[in-house]
């Protein structure tokens, strides 16, 4: 299980997200996204509604606090394609880090995702409760590391290394092998080879299961919801750029070769050719020796 916790500015900005996916550029592409989301929201606290509606509520709340910047708290919850949780295992999951964070007595919405192989939650928390008062948002890196490992025990998850800031010193000494990494850059490496343009590259790594972000540099985020740049698995952008170059410029040499069919029927003609001159030849030398009747 692996989790995420951030804070933010807008709840409309974080809402929209989680219900609509990344902003596109029409109105279809947008529905598109929209269904590939198959947003649920399967938990209510202190709020209740559609999402224009929640929006509303949460941004009336927050105003007993005009002074935090970010009333935000977006938390969002990876579970391994092994564990298999029931709909009541999620929303217990989302209460009892509510508990743990201490935002239970806030507005708060648990929003499951089924656009990956593997089950996946999201969490929106009003920072501001209804006494005015902040829920803080220190340390969380580490208490989400805990609660993680907790929440694993307690369900019986598949179990992962916690961070590895906090791991034991005997711990930090075992090696350890980036298995997500290694995993991008052999997809890269083979959907690379197949393709000459960078659409029909994105289209393949997109079909495995990996997001592809392209700005100034190119970045990657897999199926359980980890990004990496195109940097740290040993290919970034220019690379890219400059390998899918070389793939269409050896398609361009191949086009312009004769198939091995092409070149047979070629010389099998070059050979008939030869074969009739010689005989054209033999037939007129004949003439001429038989004093210009054949025999």
């Amino acid at each position: 299980m692996i989790g995420k916790m951030s804070t933010g500015k807008s709840f409309r900005g974080c809402l929209n997200y989680l219900h609509e996916g990344r902003l596109q550029q029409s109105k279809a592409l947008q529905e598109i996204e929209q269904e590939k989301k198959q947003a649920q929201v399967i938990c209510f606290n202190q709020c209740f509604g559609n999402k224009k509606e929640l929006i509303q509520q949460f941004n009336e709340v927050r105003h007993l606090n005009p002074k935090l910047s970010k009333p935000v708290l977006h938390a969002s919850l990876s579970f391994a394609h092994s564990d298999q949780l029931s709909n009541q295992d999620k929303i217990d999951i989302g209460k009892q880090m509510a508990k743990d964070f201490g935002f239970e007595n806030n507005q708060y919405v648990v929003i499951e995702h089924s656009d990956r192989q593997h089950q996946h939650l999201h969490i929106v928390a009003n920072r501001v409760g209804y006494d005015a008062k902040t829920v803080s948002d220190s340390n969380n890196y580490k208490r989400m590391a805990n609660f993680c490992r907790s929440m694993e025990r307690k369900h019986q998850l598949e179990q992962v290394l916690s961070p590895r800031r906090f791991l034991s010193k005997e711990e930090r000494m075992l090696p350890r092998q980036d298995i997500r990494k290694e995993a991008l850059k052999e997809a890269i490496t083979k959907f690379l080879k197949q393709s000459t343009t960078m659409k029909e590259f994105q289209n393949k790594i997109t079909a495995k299961g990996y997001e592809m972000e392209l700005g100034r540099g190119i970045a990657f985020t897999d199926a359980q919801a980890v990004r990496f740049k195109g940097s740290q698995v040993g290919y970034p952008l220019l690379k890219i750029e400059k390998q899918l170059a070389q793939n269409r410029q050896m398609q361009q040499v191949e086009q312009q070769k004769p198939s091995l069919a092409q070149q047979l029927r070629e010389t099998i003609l070059r050979s008939q050719k030869e074969e009739q001159l010689k005989k054209q030849q033999e037939d007129k030398q004949e003439i001429k020796q038989s004093g210009g009747f054949r025999l």
